[in-house]
């Protein structure tokens, strides 16, 4: 009798350690991003960005003891269906933390919606909308949203100084109707003339076209000598390639979603060696180079320069180690952590399993560290914005160059001498 119970007891303690072995201590952190519809290519870039940030706090120790695991969702570009995927997430999923959306229409539906009513953690890589701002100032986010791009109403500036720069005097406008493109406009329109430009015609589109050659052709109205296309990297090669077959000057001012591999290859590098941008920039630090070197290989060929993968790793690396440095695993708790692990007087840590090791030890001591990402040392303001420069760039034999950097307070002075 008793070697019968002492096997049951041993079969039993078997049994405990394989279910726990199957079942460790996990934290799930919610992804909504744009991996179909006219955003996918930045989607599927950001959310593999996550993943790798992930693994390599997994990989250095964990968060709080715990692996870091997405549930990932796709939006379809579209703000209803993304609604739709971060309630399941939240209400039902119970995430703390909702990474995302890519673009502007997705993300502040997401907001308003459903994560700033539940007071639950959002950070966007890419959406770049002033109506975020306006939101957080209103305080209608609940001071829950964050994001590791600059905000367009700067952004409008710096694009508007550079154009004129190159030698945009008279410009055309073609951008896609939803919030982000009607916002990029409006700030743009407003630094360009009151610099002294000149819009000859601005026509917006609506996603998802067979066709643009109608707005191709309004858009060359007033002869103007090139054309800013603020747009998506799908749409935007659809429309390039209507404004060139259609006689318009091969001359371009884009967009910081706009330097994508995937554009440059649908239009044709011939056509686009008179293209300039800009973007939301980067000070080179060590997490730069780790990233650029250890990307491709985990996203299974995506390129570290897609618009969205840098900062979208950071938003990951940055979320990831907030739940390390929180109180708990309540979304506030975390909220407040993000700033913590950011902070300007922390000692500095980088990307990757080593790093990421450092900065577990230092949480663990509780002392402040200071993430400098992939985009360089990040800081965020009391809504949730990041300062940081403009990347100015040009494509070159199809590939994106960097030309020279705009900085915030040149941007921010351009706008008291125009009275932005």
């Amino acid at each position: 009798m008793m070697k019968t119970l002492l096997m049951l007891a041993a079969a039993g303690l078997a049994l405990s350690a394989g279910a726990a072995a199957a079942d460790p201590c996990k934290i799930t952190v919610g992804v909504v991003m744009e991996l179909t519809g006219p955003a996918g290519e930045y989607g599927q870039a950001g959310a593999k960005s996550v993943e790798m940030a992930f693994r390599d706090i997994n990989d250095a120790g964990g968060a709080r003891g715990c692996t870091l695991v997405t549930d990932t969702r796709d939006s379809q570009s579209t703000g209803s269906v993304a609604v739709d995927a971060a309630t399941q997430l939240v209400q039902v999923g119970k995430v703390p933390v909702l990474i995302g959306g890519i673009i502007s229409s997705v993300t502040i539906p997401i907001l308003t919606s459903v994560t700033a009513p539940a007071k639950v953690v959002q950070v966007s890589p890419a959406s770049s909308s002033p109506t975020l701002t306006a939101l957080g100032r209103a305080g209608k986010t609940n001071g829950i949203f964050f994001r590791t791009i600059t905000s367009d109403a700067l952004q409008g500036t710096a694009a508007a100084k550079y154009a004129l720069d190159r030698g945009f005097k008279k410009i055309a406008i073609i951008h896609v109707n939803n919030d982000f493109g009607v916002n990029m406009v409006a700030e743009f329109k407003k630094a360009y003339e009151a610099l002294g430009g000149e819009i000859t015609k601005t026509v917006p589109y609506n996603e998802n076209q067979a066709s643009y050659q109608s707005e191709a052709t309004a858009a060359m109205d007033g002869d103007p000598d090139g054309l800013y296309l603020v747009s998506t990297p799908v749409d935007g090669a659809t429309i390039a390639r209507a404004w060139i077959s259609g006689g318009g000057v091969a001359k371009f001012l884009l967009n910081d979603g706009m330097n994508s591999p995937d554009f440059i290859q649908s239009v044709g590098a011939k056509y686009l060696d008179e293209a300039y941008g800009t973007s939301s920039g980067t000070s080179p630090t060590a997490s730069t180079e780790y990233f650029n070197a250890n990307y491709k290989a985990f996203s299974g060929g995506i390129e570290p320069s897609n618009p969205a993968a840098d900062r979208a790793y950071d938003a990951g690396a940055i979320v990831g180690l907030a739940i390390a440095a929180a109180a708990s695993t309540e979304p506030l708790a975390i909220r407040d952590a993000i700033y913590k692990v950011v902070d300007p007087s922390g000692t500095p840590v980088h990307a990757g399993k080593a790093e990421f090791a450092k900065a577990l030890d230092l949480i663990k001591q509780g002392k402040p560290i200071r993430y400098e990402g992939v985009i360089g040392p990040v800081a965020f303001d009391k809504v949730g914005d990041i300062i940081g420069p403009f990347r100015l760039w040009k494509i070159t034999d199809g590939k994106v160059v960097t030309t020279g950097e705009m900085s915030t307070d040149e941007v921010n002075a351009i706008k008291a001498k125009i009275g932005g």
